[in-house]
Order: C-alpha cells, then sequence, then structure tokens
C-alpha cells in the first residue's frame, strides 16, 4: 500500500476469534478504515474457528462509530450459517457492502497520501490478474500478525473462474467468468514474498480444478491439460521456497482426470513428486445419481469418478514420510439438488461401498445440503430440505459402515503420525499435522498446546482416530496412555503400572510376559539413581 502513502506499520489483521476474546478493541476505535472478510459458499465445522456471523458484524461497526466499514468475500453472495437452506443478503446497515472484489474496492477508495474517498462513489469491480501478483508479494508481510504464526497455511490463488459453458446448478464459480489464469513466475513470486516473511505451509487453491491451470482450451466443456505447466509452477514453488514444510492442493475435477487420463496421470506424478504426503484432491463429486448428475449440470457420471479414484490412488497411495499416504482423493455430495429422489441415497451409498470393497482409499468424505445462491439454477429450487430426514440417516450410515473401515484402512493401528500439532485440550488433547484436509486425532491425555509431537495410532471413529505419543515413556506416561498401547487394554495397563520403572527393554520382558509387540512404540527413561 505504500503508493498510497500507507505505511505496513499502519495496517493491523485480527482474526475474528481474537475479537471474541476481546483483544483489539483499542485498534478498532482508532482506525481510519475497518475492512471484514466473511461469509462460505461451502458449510462446515472447525476446530478451533466458526466463521464470524452478522450479529457480530454489526458489533464491530458499532464499536468502529464513525469509522467506515467495509465488508466483503463470500458474503457478497449471500450470507447463510448452513446447508439446506436459501442465502440471503446480508441486511447491515451503515457498512458497504463489496458486491465484487473487496481488494480491488478498498484499493480504490484509498488516495493518496493515506485518504479514502466517499465509498458510495466506489465502483465495485473484480481484480486483474496483474493486481493479485503485485497485492499478494506486498501484503505478504501480513502473515506476522496472525495468532498462529508462523504455524499459517498460506492459500496461493492460481486461477479463478470456470472453463465449463455450462455450470453445475449451484455453483457460485460462474460469477467470475471465464478461467482467468496467473503467471507461473507471478505465483512463484508470491510464493517467494511469503517465505521470506516466515511462511513454510502453502496450499495451492481457489481454484476449481488444478489439472486444469493453464489448461488448452479446445472449444469443448473440459479443456486439455497441460501438464508441463504444473511441473513448472510446482518445481517453481519448491524453488522459492526450499525449506517448506507443506505443500498441498485442493480441487481437482474427476471429469479432466476421466477424460484425459494419461495427461493427468502424469499431472499426479508431478504433484506427488514435488508436494508434501497427506495431500488430497478433493473432488467434487455431488451425486451417484445419473439423473442428479444430468439434472444439475454436474461435472462427471459415477463411472467417471470411479476412474479418477483409481487413478489417484494408484500414483498417490503409497505412505509417505509423515505416517500418511502421499496423496489421495476426497470426494464431496450435496443432497437437496434437482431431480433428487429416495433412490439418490442409495446411489450414493452403494457408490462408496464400491470404492471399499475395491480396496480403494478416500481421504475424506464430505457430505452436506446445498446452499442456494442467488443467480444459481438451484435458486429457483424450493425442495431443497425435502429429504432431511433421509439425509440424516445416510450421513450417519455412511459415517458407520464406510468412515470407519475406511479410516481402519487409511491409517491403521501402529501408524506413526509426524509432526502433529497439539490444538485443544480438555482432558483430551485434539491434534492435526498442518495439512489442508488434516486428520484429526485425540490423544487422552493432557498435552501442551502448541507442541509437535510423533503418534502412534491406536483406535478408529468415524471422522477421527485416536493416539499415543510416540515413543511412549513407559516409566512415566500416565495409566490412559498405557492402556491405549496397541494389544494391552485397561488390565495389562495395571500391571504394567505395578512392575515400573523398567531399565530397559530385556527388563520389560523379564517382568511381564507377552510384552514383545508394544516394544517398537516404547522408550524407556530411567531417573538417576
Amino acid at each position: 500500500m505504500a503508493e498510497q502513502g500507507i505505511s505496513n506499520d499502519n495496517i493491523h489483521y485480527l482474526t475474528i476469534d481474537q475479537v471474541r476474546q476481546g483483544q483489539g478493541q483499542d485498534i478498532l476505535g482508532k482506525v481510519g478504515l475497518i475492512v471484514i472478510i466473511a461469509g462460505m459458499t461451502v458449510p462446515g465445522k472447525y476446530l478451533r474457528g466458526t466463521p464470524i456471523n452478522l450479529g457480530e458484524i454489526s458489533d464491530i461497526a458499532r464499536v468502529a462509530r464513525d469509522t467506515p466499514v467495509v465488508l466483503g468475500g463470500p458474503i457478497r453472495l449471500g450470507y447463510g450459517s448452513q446447508g439446506g437452506i436459501k442465502v440471503a443478503g446480508p441486511d447491515l446497515p451503515g457498512i458497504t457492502l463489496a458486491r465484487e472484489d473487496i481488494e480491488a474496492f478498498v484499493y480504490d477508495m484509498l488516495t493518496s497520501p493515506g485518504g479514502l474517498k466517499d465509498p458510495d462513489s466506489v465502483a465495485h469491480r473484480m481484480r486483474s490478474t496483474s493486481e493479485i501478483a503485485k497485492w499478494g508479494a506486498r501484503g505478504a508481510f501480513i502473515i506476522r500478525q496472525h495468532p498462529d504464526y508462523p504455524y499459517v497455511m498460506c492459500e496461493l490463488e492460481t486461477y479463478r473462474g470456470c472453463a465449463r459453458q455450462s455450470h453445475c446448478s449451484f455453483c457460485t464459480e460462474a460469477f467470475y467468468g471465464d478461467a482467468d489464469f496467473r503467471e507461473i513466475e507471478e505465483v512463484v513470486a508470491e510464493v517467494e514474498a511469503l517465505y521470506s516473511n516466515g511462511a513454510r505451509y502453502f496450499r495451492i487453491g481457489r481454484q476449481p480444478d488444478l489439472f486444469s491451470y493453464m489448461a488448452k482450451d479446445t472449444g469443448g466443456d473440459i479443456p486439455v491439460p497441460r501438464p508441463k505447466a504444473l511441473e513448472q509452477l510446482y518445481k517453481g514453488i519448491r524453488n522459492a521456497a526450499p525449506d517448506l514444510r507443506v505443500l498441498h492442493m485442493d480441487n481437482a475435477n474427476p471429469a479432466t482426470i476421466a477424460t484425459y487420463p494419461e495427461e493427468s496421470e502424469e499431472i499426479a506424478r508431478i504433484i506427488v513428486k514435488y508436494h508434501t504426503p497427506g495431500d488430497v484432491a478433493a473432488m467434487g463429486m455431488e451425486s451417484a445419481d445419473p439423473g442428479v448428475v444430468s439434472a444439475n449440470c454436474l461435472k462427471a457420471m459415477p463411472e467417471d469418478v470411479l476412474e479418477a479414484v483409481r487413478l489417484i490412488n494408484r500414483v498417490g497411495g503409497a505412505r509417505g514420510d509423515n505416517g500418511m499416504p502421499e496423496l489421495l482423493p476426497g470426494l464431496n455430495f450435496i443432497h437437496g439438488l434437482k431431480g433428487e429422489s429416495e433412490d439418490t441415497f442409495h446411489h450414493n451409498f452403494q457408490f462408496l461401498k464400491g470404492l471399499l470393497d475395491s480396496n480403494l482409499m478416500v481421504r475424506r468424505i464430505n457430505i452436506r445440503q446445498v446452499m442456494s445462491f442467488p443467480g444459481t439454477p438451484m435458486w429457483q429450487e424450493d425442495n431443497t430440505y425435502r429429504y432431511h430426514k433421509q439425509f440424516i440417516k445416510f450421513k450417519e450410515k455412511v459415517r458407520k459402515e464406510i468412515d470407519l473401515p475406511m479410516l481402519e484402512r487409511l491409517v491403521p493401528v501402529g501408524t506413526v503420525l509426524r509432526d502433529v500439532m497439539c490444538e485443544v485440550s480438555d482432558g483430551i488433547t485434539f491434534s492435526r499435522q498442518l495439512a489442508s484436509y488434516p486428520l484429526l486425532v485425540g490423544i487422552p491425555a493432557a498435552l501442551p498446546l502448541g507442541r509437535f509431537i510423533d503418534v502412534t495410532v491406536t483406535g478408529h471413529g468415524y471422522r477421527s482416530i485416536t493416539g499415543i505419543p510416540y515413543p511412549l515413556d513407559i516409566n512415566h506416561a500416565v495409566p490412559r496412555l498405557i492402556g491405549e498401547l496397541p494389544g494391552v487394554g485397561k488390565k495389562r495397563a495395571r500391571n504394567i503400572l505395578k512392575a515400573r520403572p523398567y531399565r530397559d527393554k530385556d527388563d520389560l520382558l523379564g517382568k511381564l510376559e507377552n510384552m514383545e509387540n508394544i516394544l517398537p512404540y516404547i522408550i524407556f527413561t530411567v531417573e538417576n539413581e
């Protein structure tokens, strides 16, 4: 912002969680402009954050008093807190809504040196890719103000818009127009700027289909992928951030992979070559009901998605050095779409059961109800909540009969997961690897937060796993953790506790029988006599 006379020292960043905790009130009362980024187009639940709501936005505006407040982000399309509803435009008196890109709107509000235009006089527009490049590099310093710094996942926007001539009935990507790619060197320059400010965790996100980055438009619905462009991008990121800790991707169109399997397999192998393990190619399948696919102009038929899942498993199914498979598909299902019937739930379950029976792996399965936005074909539908009871039953059935055995396949008991960060503790410490779609680990003990540890997988839930620190100090661990060791349980844990301390493995095996199976997961720390 230097060209508008604003120093970086005068730009402040707060998360809504900080505001909820009473932080930043002095800043909100003194600044000359407040910018709020809010909203979501995909509903979800989060471990350590709840998205800002309309009441909180109004509260901030009241604290601001006469200070201009500009609101933008996904909320410009409408506000909704859950799936299965039609979102409504936010009605927030005294707040200016940026109806296109908030970044461009705020930039155009600023005048040199450091003045502000009346928001009502500023045009609403989309930012150009050259502006994204310029602002991304210059704004990299802001990550230092994040409360989790340096453990911040930085999302890299490679392109926006969608090359499809007809869009999915619920999708908001059409509002961004045709695919508009950022130049490779510009993305790499942004990575370099972020890296110089301490960033080590990156996700190539925002785009609807990474496999179509820089793809060649041949006039059809699916452009031809360009593997060389992806290799230049990944290689450039690696050169710009040589000691990065995470490099993950986001969306992949299964129709692209099924239509161009050779090019897509080459791209998948490039990703595995340069990324970090635990990566997920999130695929918007939406429905396995062919009638729903056709009625909503969805991207791929079930057989196409199956081919895409097979390809990603074949290339990325090997276990990486952090304990997770290298690259796996993630599947998104949406209920409440046009043409849905009770049979739709059967189609969807049978598809997932087929994946399980075929020994394929899926990192995660998201099941949600559609959010309808103004301007999309779904906005005209009034029956999105018709099968709500069936939706709840279906979701529970998938969690029990698909998610649980899938997790057992994904990370079997005894798997060691590296660099797991302890995030929340309430008797049980909930922790995750830093990743695009991290696996939640519950550790049955109170551990110091913000600390990275290695974890042995000891049990599985529907959407999360149980683990214990690896290696476990057998002489000092609490009983609950000892009982979680593979094959131990409460009774054998009591026997282990009674015979402590142990000098080494021979001492353990001499005192207790049938303890060989726990030796790979424990250490012996003996106090000096």
